[in-house]
C-alpha cells in the first residue's frame, strides 16, 4: 500500500458523494466490515438495481460477499479484481477499490464537462454559422457511405456464415497428417529462403548503386570546381573593348551636358520672345486706343533720329525736312508703322531676334 493510493481513494470517495468519512488510518489494520461498506456502495453506485448479499458474519458468508463483487465487476464494468486483497481488507484492498473509484470517477468528471460542453453550445447555438460545417458535413457523408458498404459487406459475410461453419468444423476436426505438414513447412522455408536470397540481392544491388552514385557525385564536384576557376578567371580578365566603352561613354556624358545646356537656353529664350510678343500686342493695343499719341510720339522719335545724325544746319532746309517726314502713318499687319524709321527699326528688331 501506498500513501499516494491511499489519498487518491479517499479524496475520490469524498467527490463521489460517500456518506461516511474515510481516514486514513482505517486500512493500516484489515477491516473487512468497512471494506464490505464501501463496495456494496460502489455496487450500488454503479448499478441501482443490483442485489448484493450484505451478509459478512461468518467466513463463507464473506468468501461469497467477494466473489459476488468480483464477479458482477468483471461482467458489468470490465474491471478484474484480485479477490484475496479484498480479503485481506487492508492496504491492499485499497488498491483493488481504487480501480472502481477511478472509473466511476472519470465517468462523473465527463459527465461534468458534457454538461459545461452543453451549456456552451445552447449558449452559442445562436451563433452558429453552418460554413465552418461543411468540412463535418462532408465528412459524415463520407462516412454514412462507408458504414452502408462495411454493413452490406458483413451482412453478405453473415449469410456464407452457415456453410463456412462447416467446413471449418470438418477442417478442425480432421487429424492432421504429418506428411501434409512437412510439406507446407518445408514450402513455407522455401518461399523465406527465396525472400532471403532476393534481399541479399537487394542488398548488393543498393552497394553497386551507392558506389555508383558516390562517383557521379565526385565528378558533379570536380566539374563544379573546374566551373568555378573559370568563373573567376572570366571576372579577372577585363574584356578587350572596354576602353572603348569607357571612352564612348566619357564622349556621350560630354554630349548629354552640352544638350541639357542648350535645351535650356532655348528654353530661356522661347519664353523670352513670348514675353516681346505679348508686349508688342499690348502696345499695338495701346496704339489703336490713341491714334495721336502715336503721331506724336512718331515725329519725336524721327527727330530725335534726325538729330542724331549730326546733319549740318546749312545742308538741307525746311522743305528737305518737310519731305523727310512721313505725310501719314501707315499701320502695318504687325501694328508697326511704315516709313523709313519704322522700317529701319522693324530691320533692327529682325537683326536681334
Amino acid at each position: 500500500m501506498s500513501f499516494r493510493d491511499l489519498r487518491n481513494f479517499t479524496e475520490m470517495m469524498r467527490a463521489l458523494g460517500y456518506p461516511r468519512l474515510i481516514s486514513m488510518e482505517n486500512f493500516r489494520t484489515p477491516n473487512f466490515t468497512l471494506v464490505a461498506e464501501i463496495l456494496i456502495w460502489l455496487v450500488k453506485r454503479y448499478e441501482p438495481q443490483m442485489d448484493i448479499p450484505t451478509d459478512v458474519d461468518t467466513e463463507s458468508d464473506r468468501i461469497f460477499f467477494i466473489k459476488a463483487v468480483a464477479q458482477f465487476m468483471a461482467t458489468k464494468a470490465h474491471i478484474k479484481l484480485n479477490t484475496k486483497r479484498l480479503y485481506q481488507a487492508d492496504g491492499y484492498a485499497v488498491k483493488e477499490m481504487l480501480k472502481i473509484t477511478s472509473v466511476l470517477y472519470s465517468a462523473m468528471k465527463t459527465k461534468q464537462m458534457a454538461i459545461g460542453d452543453r451549456t456552451d453550445e445552447d449558449n452559442s447555438k445562436f451563433k452558429f454559422d453552418l460554413g465552418s460545417r461543411i468540412s463535418d458535413l462532408k465528412a459524415a457523408r463520407q462516412l454514412a457511405s462507408e458504414v452502408t458498404s462495411k454493413g452490406a459487406s458483413l451482412y453478405d459475410l453473415l449469410g456464407k456464415e452457415v456453410d463456412l461453419r462447416e467446413m471449418r468444423t470438418a477442417s478442425i476436426a480432421r487429424p492432421l497428417e504429418i506428411n501434409e505438414t512437412e510439406k507446407a513447412l518445408r514450402a513455407a522455408i522455401k518461399q523465406v529462403l527465396e525472400s532471403v536470397e532476393k534481399t541479399k540481392d537487394m542488398l548488393s544491388n543498393v552497394v553497386s548503386d551507392e558506389t555508383s552514385l558516390d562517383a557521379k557525385i565526385e565528378k558533379k564536384k570536380q566539374e563544379q570546381e573546374r566551373n568555378q576557376k573559370r568563373l573567376q578567371t572570366l571576372q579577372s580578365v577585363r574584356p578587350a573593348f572596354m576602353d572603348e566603352y569607357e571612352k564612348i561613354e566619357e564622349d556621350l556624358q560630354k554630349q548629354y551636358e552640352t544638350f541639357v545646356q542648350k535645351f535650356r537656353n532655348l528654353c530661356f529664350l522661347e519664353s523670352q520672345l513670348d514675353e516681346y510678343h505679348r508686349m508688342e500686342q499690348e502696345r499695338f493695343e495701346s496704339h489703336n486706343l490713341n491714334p495721336l499719341y502715336d503721331l506724336t510720339h512718331l515725329f519725336s522719335a524721327v527727330k530725335d533720329e534726325d538729330s542724331d545724325m549730326d546733319v549740318p544746319e546749312d545742308e538741307g532746309s525746311d522743305s528737305d525736312i518737310e519731305e523727310c517726314r512721313p505725310t501719314k502713318p501707315r499701320p502695318t499687319r504687325n501694328g508697326i508703322m511704315t516709313g523709313t524709321h519704322t522700317e529701319n527699326s522693324h530691320a533692327l528688331f529682325m537683326i536681334t531676334y
